[in-house]
């Protein structure tokens, strides 16, 4: 018999224990992937390079107040922007109000809108062809697959926060890097269908020269309206999605207090199957030490078989855990904090190492015990 057959039939001789340890350590790595991959996602990510010279500039006090139409033509001149557009969001849903039907829309301005977001991939005859029509709008493309939505289709919107109904043409369908579940139409159309609205607008998206001089124009352009009637608050398109993932509340520290709370439970779980199992075969291992088997050999043998355990119940936890992050990034409504959140690679190997250390710490403690205990008190030992 070899030492990996050895190990395995060791590891798997009480059956029912084994697999309730596995699937324990499961359950616990699924939930750590999945945290880990968010607090990745939200925290560590940087995104594209162009979402790196973008900003966001929006009311100081909330992004429930507007700005005047007026602001944009002074951002632009300020050194350093390239592209202002602004944006507007409608808050509607889409055939009955339900959350898998609520997306995000903006009102906009087609002609500076993709120089602004250049990795919104679409054919230039669409992009031509949603300029020239005032109630035309493009949609995502994922977007477009969920609810069938073709060129030429007429979709309508219904209006929560403003008293009107959108009425939409898709004139273009883009892609992106990471799903945007959006839809784009021109602002034109909404300040003409709700006339108290001209003259005003939501937020505006900017476009810096370079990444460096994002920080510099983020504080000329808040200085520029510091004391104006409605002064701004300009930060990068990263802090700014970072500001709506803090609506949810103190994400940080209850993403680290589940990780820390399943590590612990985890290392409890695998600590206290291990410690059973070798406390069984004392006399095992006074056996195979009569045998010839050194300390350091059968220490290896039953931390391998700790660690295997481990491993075997890290790898279902990281297989269920993509399927998990999935079903998150399209649940319905979630999708303006989880859309385009993918499993990472490096996430995976975390907490598969996560395992193999679990399953390691656990085990050594015991071993270390069993592998010193001389022969003869192996062989008395009752239990």
């Amino acid at each position: 018999m070899t030492l990996t057959r050895f190990v395995t039939k060791s590891a798997f001789r009480n059956k029912r224990r084994s697999i309730l340890t596995i699937m324990s350590i499961a359950l616990s790595l699924l939930l750590l992937t999945m945290m880990m991959e968010v607090w990745r996602s939200f925290y560590i990510d940087q995104g594209s390079a162009q979402s790196a010279q973008r900003l966001i500039t929006r009311h100081k006090v909330s992004l429930i107040f507007f700005l005047p139409a007026y602001y944009r033509a002074k951002i632009r001149s300020i050194p350093g922007v390239t592209h202002v557009v602004n944006q507007t969001w409608f808050g509607g849903y889409y055939k009955e109000n339900k959350p898998e039907n609520i997306f995000a829309q903006f009102g906009t301005d087609p002609d500076e809108l993709l120089n602004l977001y250049p990795e919104f991939r679409m054919p230039p005859e669409q992009a031509e062809a949603w300029k020239k029509d005032r109630t035309g709008a493009i949609v995502d493309a994922e977007l477009a697959k969920k609810y069938g939505w073709k060129l030429g289709d007429r979709i309508v919107i219904i209006g929560t926060i403003f008293p009107m109904n959108l009425e939409l043409t898709v004139r273009g369908i883009f892609s992106a890097d990471s799903p945007t579940d959006s839809v784009y139409f021109n602002s034109t159309y909404l300040e003409e269908g709700y006339p108290n609205i001209k003259g005003v607008v939501g937020f505006y998206s900017i476009m810096a020269d370079s990444a460096a001089n994002v920080p510099r124009v983020a504080q000329a352009v808040d200085d520029l309206f510091r004391n104006s009637e409605r002064p701004t608050k300009t930060e990068s398109e990263r802090a700014f999605q970072l500001d709506w993932i803090a609506s949810l509340g103190n994400i940080k520290a209850f993403i680290l207090s589940i990780c820390l709370a399943v590590v612990f439970a985890t290392l409890l779980v695998a600590g206290n199957t291990m410690a059973m199992s070798i406390r069984e075969r004392t006399r095992e291992v006074a056996v195979m030490k009569a045998l010839g088997f050194t300390r350091g050999r059968v220490l290896g043998l039953f931390v391998s078989e700790g660690v295997g355990m481990a491993l075997v119940g890290g790898i279902a936890g990281a297989l269920g855990a993509y399927g998990m992050v999935y079903l998150l990034a399209h649940a319905p409504g979630l999708q303006l904090f989880f859309g385009g959140l993918k499993l990472n690679v490096w996430t995976l190997v975390v907490s598969l190492v996560v395992a193999a250390s679990v399953g390691f710490i656990s085990t050594f403690v015991p071993s270390y015990g069993a592998s010193r205990k001389n022969i003869v008190d192996g062989l008395r030992h009752i239990g």
